[in-house]
């Protein structure tokens, strides 16, 4: 089967249920066959240890045990998979996201998501995401448990998520140590790249005259540099707003972008060029990296009068040794910044 066109969709089993009633919930809206014909063909796997079980159209599926479903001529993006849990509360949890791993569905990957995964490989296939990292981005993301924990959650998260910082490698050493930026940010209607948000300078109460300005919004950020090294600077960023690609726009109008973002450094040049044909390694050695080097690092929460902070310092391995030793050591965990 490996020389045929499709995907393997895989899973844990976390209740008690019928093979025919799993298959169905993941199929429903993919493929036009029938279970029965699935079955017969091989494209149904379940193995419990590492060995595989024989199956029947009438079986149980048992806690703890594997599956995965062949689905003809499915193609899916590639990513990065390895999602952690971080921290759990009966009503939301918080895990790390790998950079290269959307968290919900694109045009290229249906199932292969952040959400998809949490859905298939946790007890709580009803997770849903209570905010959104871009693709590339790594680090803590937050889900409520349940449904009914998502509409409570969702229209309180100012309340909830009380602080939000971020690491960036940007290019460039900083003439500052600390840099407060306040903007708008909109996307042009005349931008050569659509998803491109601008940063426009002005107050909070004036809003960016033109109609090339789409949507403007006011976003804040606070930058520390934290270190500096080979020419390029670790920037710990903290949101006071959440605007898409906030930091991202913000540090390259600081003129430092991020390392590997294809979209705001190098003018966007390595983004247009993606969309002509894949980039190479010459490519990627001029960006520095193969993601953009942006991770969200720290989350504080509020639940019901209580603190929570959360922290993960999983990075890729594109970051340089010299963050990784910085984010594992001990004094910068605890620094009061």
């Amino acid at each position: 089967m490996s020389n045929e066109s499709g995907y393997w969709l895989t899973g844990e089993v976390f209740v008690e249920q019928p093979l025919a009633q799993l298959w169905a919930h993941w199929h429903q809206k993919v493929e036009h066959y029938g279970f029965e014909q699935a079955l017969e063909s091989g494209w149904i796997e379940v193995a419990a240890q590492g060995k595989a079980i024989e199956l029947r159209a009438d079986s149980l599926l048992a806690i703890g045990q594997q599956w995965r479903f062949w689905l003809p001529e499915h193609q899916e993006g590639p990513v990065s998979s390895r999602w952690q849990t971080l921290w759990q509360h009966h009503e939301v949890m918080a895990v790390h996201k790998p950079a290269n791993l959307p968290v919900s569905r694109t045009t290229r990957n249906l199932f292969d998501t952040l959400i998809g995964r949490v859905r298939r490989e946790s007890p709580y296939d009803d997770a849903h995401l209570l905010h959104r990292l871009d693709a590339e981005t790594s680090g803590i993301t937050l889900l409520a448990l349940e449904s009914h924990y998502d509409r409570k959650w969702k229209k309180k998260l100012d309340r909830l998520m009380t602080s939000k910082r971020y690491l960036a490698l940007v290019d460039g050493v900083p003439s500052w140590q600390q840099q407060e930026l306040e903007c708008w940010l909109a996307e042009r209607s005349d931008s050569a790249i659509r998803s491109r948000v601008h940063c426009i300078a002005g107050q909070a109460d004036q809003p960016p005259d033109g109609a090339q300005w789409i949507k403007p919004k006011w976003a804040r950020t606070g930058f520390t540099v934290l270190a500096s090294n080979n020419g390029q600077s670790l920037i710990e960023c903290r949101l006071y707003s959440g605007r898409r690609h906030q930091i991202r726009t913000q540090l390259a109008w600081l003129g430092h972008p991020i390392v590997g973002d294809k979209i705001y450094s190098h003018d966007g040049a390595f983004y247009l060029q993606r969309l002509e044909r894949d980039l190479d390694d010459a490519d990627y050695q001029t960006l520095g990296a193969n993601h953009h080097l942006l991770h969200a690092w720290q989350l504080q929460l509020n639940l019901y009068g209580e603190a929570y902070a959360v922290t993960d310092t999983n990075l890729s391995d594109q970051w340089p040794e010299w963050v990784h030793k910085a984010v594992r050591s001990a004094d910068f965990l605890t620094a009061d910044r």
